[in-house]
């Protein structure tokens, strides 16, 4: 990949799309994470205004200190970008007291994590309507089309993607040529959910680098009975998660109505 190009197209596309849409610019909700990270800093790149918005809730510390870290870098780099944290950890909490309450299951804990992911899309477009902007999104190519591994309506709702063509490899590159701290680059991948310490791979069983090559396995029309071993584990991984998650990678079904009955 041509690292330097790559930023250079996202930049003007960012810009373009901006321009074209009569706004000002971007909102991006900063984790700590790599992706988040290199979203942010594209954005900054453009020149336009652009909000980095931390949106901790029951957040690890060491997942709170690298957004801090990146927000502080961003803004010693460029002048157009400012920051607001908002604290949802009372919101969280209040929202499950009035729900009626359930035994504990994994069900539940993944439907409360979705729920943190939609309070913090919530607050990404509050901000985006009090100022004009675009809420950026921060998915990449694994993730937004390869596993499915993002939230409906919570991080998956967003306005525009500037790094979801991009697998987490080169999101990699990105970040080291756009100096995204090395705290980041170097950390776990996690989606910070759970309030533990899961990494994505902990959650999904295989890694990053694992989940790029089955990505391009399948594109390459390989089967199942074509590997072995820990391949064989990997490409079953990746193929379930592409199947029972393509709910999120397609339109929305629309009932069309036959024109007879109309």
């Amino acid at each position: 990949m041509n690292t330097p190009k790559v930023a250079e197209y996202i930049t003007n596309w960012l810009r373009d799309y901006a321009e074209n849409a009569k706004v000002k610019g971007f909102v991006v909700g900063v984790s700590g994470g790599i992706d988040s990270a290199v979203t942010s800093t594209l954005c900054a790149n453009t020149g336009l205004p652009t909000l980095c918005v931390e949106i901790p809730i029951h957040q690890a510390q060491s997942q709170v200190n690298r957004a801090q870290e990146h927000i502080t870098q961003l803004k010693e780099r460029f002048s157009n970008v400012s920051d607001v944290r908002v604290n949802l950890t009372s919101t969280f909490e209040d929202f499950k007291a009035v729900v009626p309450e359930q035994e504990a299951s994994p069900k539940l804990d993944l439907s409360l994590a979705n729920t943190r992911a939609r309070l913090r899309m919530t607050t990404l477009y509050y901000f985006a309507g009090l100022h004009s902007l675009l809420v950026a999104g921060t998915g990449n190519k694994v993730e937004d089309f390869g596993v499915g591994f993002f939230t409906k309506y919570g991080d998956g709702g967003v306005d525009l993607s500037p790094i979801a063509d991009l697998v987490k490899s080169e999101v990699y590159a990105l970040a080291t040529f756009l100096e995204v701290p090395e705290s980041i680059q170097k950390a776990q991948p996690t989606d910070g959910l759970f309030g533990d310490s899961r990494t994505d791979e902990d959650q999904i069983g295989a890694s990053y680098d694992e989940l790029e090559w089955a990505m391009q396995m399948q594109n390459q029309g390989k089967v199942l009975e074509d590997f072995e071993g820990r391949q064989k584990e990997v490409y079953s991984i990746y193929t379930r998660l592409n199947r029972i998650n393509q709910h999120k990678m397609v339109p929305i079904p629309v009932c069309e109505i036959p024109t007879t009955l109309k």
